[in-house]
């Protein structure tokens, strides 16, 4: 997106994000800045802040779901991160460009990768100021890149975020204008730079997006249900749930179809950042973009997709609008061949195969509605699962309580978890053969 010819716009607005978004610093040992190799050849010193005094610490921040933060370390690893360290809400790593492309390209369970451009104490707004425009921005990106300022706090004592959010934009601006003559202009609904400004009660953190768009808008939802869920939470699920490619897999509860398409991309080896397209990464605005380096691990990651005719995985909805959706949705995907969807009621459902997962977000107070249809159903599913699901383990993610209770059945796992700003519980439920006890 080039801004060159754009009129000045309003300054950037406050994002209020939940508090698990935030990275902890406190919680974090080791994330301090500290002695290092040289910076890597090709910086270029600046008169005010050193583009190596970043460069040599490499440091990043990827927030997640609360929850998954081990399931991110893995992922983080994986990539070739190291010094990986969780903290409520996402989790700490060092790396370099590789490391970061990769993350973005692979983490199914990363809401975004942030990377670590200034750190410092406060007290007041002029700290801030100062603090942002020691970075050098100009070697980072070029003037003609929109940007768009976001500040999240915790025990701040700074009173107006919105500010906040202009002090920054404001040291960003002035230091380009120092440097190159040029400014760049803010565009606050799909910026090229997106620039993070983290705040706790004594220390103010600036970070890059390095992703652009969350990594969990992979691109392939056209058609949206009302309260769907996120899809690296989904496929957080799958995986705490001891899902594997291979493993039959039904939600009988689909919805827009989530678990569907995360459960197929990972029985085909598809890496989730495959599905975005040129420049939708935030990097690809970058100075420092490596295209020769990002090409090569695109070409990697697409020849380890695997291929196959059919997979044993399973959708269906009591509504046929729902069922639509996820039809629509898979076929965008490129799935619809692969997964097999119909309108069924589950609790007349049979199970599509002997033994496998039944994993499904079912309708709870904030989707269904009254409390007594709640109470009547849950008692009903808890029969069919009984009934019609012997030899399978069943998962539940829900924010009611009631569902443990009134389900009757044995749940040997709750996991803690947050579909969006709700609290909830993953409950796994297994169905032995033969008759279960009723829970008392």
């Amino acid at each position: 997106m080039n801004s060159s010819h754009k009129p000045p716009q309003p300054g950037p607005r406050v994002r209020h994000v939940r508090k698990a978004d935030a990275p902890n610093t406190h919680a974090a040992p080791g994330q301090r800045s500290r002695p290092a190799s040289p910076p890597r050849s090709g910086a270029v010193p600046a008169s005010k802040g050193d583009i190596g005094d970043f460069l040599r610490g490499w440091y990043f921040f990827a927030p997640c779901p609360r929850g998954l933060e081990p399931l991110l370390v893995e992922d983080l690893a994986a990539a070739g991160g190291k010094q990986v360290t969780a903290v409520p809400g996402g989790v700490h790593f060092r790396g370099d460009w590789e490391t970061c492309y990769r993350a973005n390209l692979e983490s199914r369970i990363a809401t975004r990768v942030l990377w670590r451009v200034a750190l410092g104490g406060y007290q007041g707004e002029e700290d801030i100021y100062r603090l942002a425009n020691g970075v050098p921005w100009h070697q980072l990106f070029s003037p003609e890149k929109t940007i768009r300022v976001y500040v999240t706090a915790q025990r701040s004592p700074l009173r107006s975020l919105e500010y906040i959010t202009l002090k920054v934009k404001d040291a960003v601006c002035d230091r380009f204008r120092d440097e190159t003559g040029q400014r760049p202009y803010v565009d606050t609904r799909e910026p090229d730079i997106r620039i993070h400004l983290f705040l706790n009660d004594r220390e103010a953190t600036l970070y890059l997006d390095t992703s652009g768009t969350p990594l969990y808008l992979r691109g392939h939802k056209i058609a949206k249900v009302e309260a769907p869920i996120k899809e690296n939470l989904a496929a957080g699920i799958l995986r705490l749930a001891g899902w594997k490619p291979g493993t039959p897999l039904l939600d009988p509860m689909c919805g827009s179809g989530t678990f569907l398409i995360e459960a197929a991309q990972m029985s085909l080896g598809d890496a989730p950042g495959l599905s975005r397209g040129e420049g939708e990464f935030g990097f690809e605005n970058f100075i420092d973009f490596d295209a020769n380096l990002w090409r090569r691990l695109r070409t990697e990651a697409a020849q380890r997709r695997v291929a196959a005719d059919k997979l044993s995985i399973w959708g269906s909805d009591v509504s046929a609008d729902a069922v639509a959706r996820t039809r629509q949705n898979l076929a965008h995907a490129g799935l619809d061949d692969l997964v097999e969807v119909r309108q069924a009621d589950l609790l007349q459902l049979p199970a599509p195969a002997p033994a496998g997962l039944l994993v499904t977000n079912p309708p709870y107070g904030e989707r269904l509605g009254e409390d007594e249809e709640l109470a009547a159903f849950y008692p009903l599913l808890g029969n069919a699962l009984k009934q019609h699901f012997a030899g399978w383990h069943c998962w539940f993610l829900t924010a009611d309580p009631q569902l443990a209770k009134l389900v009757r059945l044995k749940v040997t796992r709750r996991i803690p978890l947050f579909n969006g700003p709700l609290e909830c519980r993953l409950f796994g439920i297994p169905m032995v053969q033969g008759r279960l006890e009723d829970k008392t």
